[in-house]
Parts: structure tokens; C-alpha cells; sequence
């Protein structure tokens, strides 16, 4: 499998659905850029095989979870003093996907913080992986994020198989600035 696989027309898709997927996945990155580079008090991209991956970072802060049926209960954060999000998008469309198992491990002078579970959440403005999360103090971290395989099925045989192997991306020195929102 190339390192950034690219659709090819096939008896699953033809060039109306990838140019489709491409101007999807054009719109969400914009979305993810936003995040990261606007909202965010950290956040980058970058490249890695068949993946974009991206993060932000901001102070924790609370979330609905719910609780029953139609049931919500909003969540503020207890000790956790940081807020990691990490996007998942396909190197080639640059689409979001789904059903990543991601984990996150902030280190700085050789003291780790995690491995953090980072799971679905959703945001009315971008999807991503994420969670509340402690570390020591404010400063520089360097963050390493591992995605596991999704395990959801893969249509057409020319274009799916992807997504088969564990990655790990490393950004390096990014600046955490902790406390709550």
C-alpha cells in the first residue's frame, strides 16, 4: 500500500464520488485547521502514511455525557487540567475516520504523562478524538498519539486496503497551557 493512497476509479467508485470525498475532506480540514490554529492555545498537523493527523490542545473543560435514555448530565472536570484533541483523517481525501482506537502520551524532561484513551467526541464543529487529561504544569510537552486499526468492514477491493497497521506520530514540543475552562 503507498504511504498516501490516492482512489482510483473502481466498480465501487467512479471519479464524481472521489472528487466528492476530496471537496468533503477539503471542508473538514478547514474545520480542523480552525481548531488547531485559532480556538486551540497549541495545534498542528502532519502527514503520516495512510493518515493526517492533527491536535489540539486546550484547558479541560465539561462535557454532556449521557446518563439514560434522553438523559444528560453535564460534566466539569475534577484534577484533569488539560484538553487534548486529536483529528484522524485519510492521507489521500483527507476525510475523517471514524472508529479509531487512539491513545495519547504527553513527555516532558523523560517524566510521561498517559497512555491516555482519547475516544469519540463530538463537537458541533469538528469531529475528533479527545479527553480531559493531567499533567504537572504548563509548559513544553512533546505528544505522542498511537491509532490502532479501525475495525469497521472496507468496501472495494482496489481501494480497501487501508488502515491495516498501528501508527504512531509524534509532534514535538508543543506548548501546554493548563488550567481549567
Amino acid at each position: 500500500m503507498p504511504d498516501n493512497p490516492q482512489k482510483q476509479p473502481s466498480d465501487e467508485v467512479d471519479v464524481n464520488q472521489i472528487q466528492q470525498s476530496k471537496t468533503e475532506g477539503e471542508a473538514y480540514q478547514t474545520s480542523v485547521s480552525y481548531m488547531a490554529n485559532t480556538v486551540a492555545n497549541d495545534g498542528a498537523t502532519k502527514e503520516e502514511g495512510e493518515y493526517v493527523v492533527g491536535y489540539a490542545q486546550e484547558e479541560a473543560e465539561g462535557m454532556y455525557e449521557l446518563v439514560g435514555e434522553g438523559e444528560f448530565e453535564f460534566v466539569e472536570p475534577d484534577e484533569e487540567n488539560c484538553h487534548l484533541e486529536v483529528v484522524i483523517a485519510d492521507a489521500g481525501d483527507k476525510r475523517f475516520i471514524p472508529y479509531c482506537d487512539v491513545t495519547a502520551t504527553l513527555e516532558r524532561d523523560s517524566e510521561e504523562y498517559g497512555p491516555f484513551e482519547l475516544p469519540f467526541l463530538w463537537h458541533p464543529g469538528v469531529y475528533h478524538y479527545g479527553s480531559n487529561v493531567e499533567v504537572s504544569e504548563s509548559g513544553t510537552y512533546d505528544l505522542h498519539v498511537t491509532i490502532g486499526p479501525p475495525e469497521f468492514g472496507r468496501h472495494d477491493e482496489q481501494n480497501g486496503d487501508r488502515y491495516g497497521e498501528t501508527v504512531t506520530v509524534t509532534f514535538e514540543s508543543i506548548d501546554v497551557e493548563t488550567g481549567q475552562d
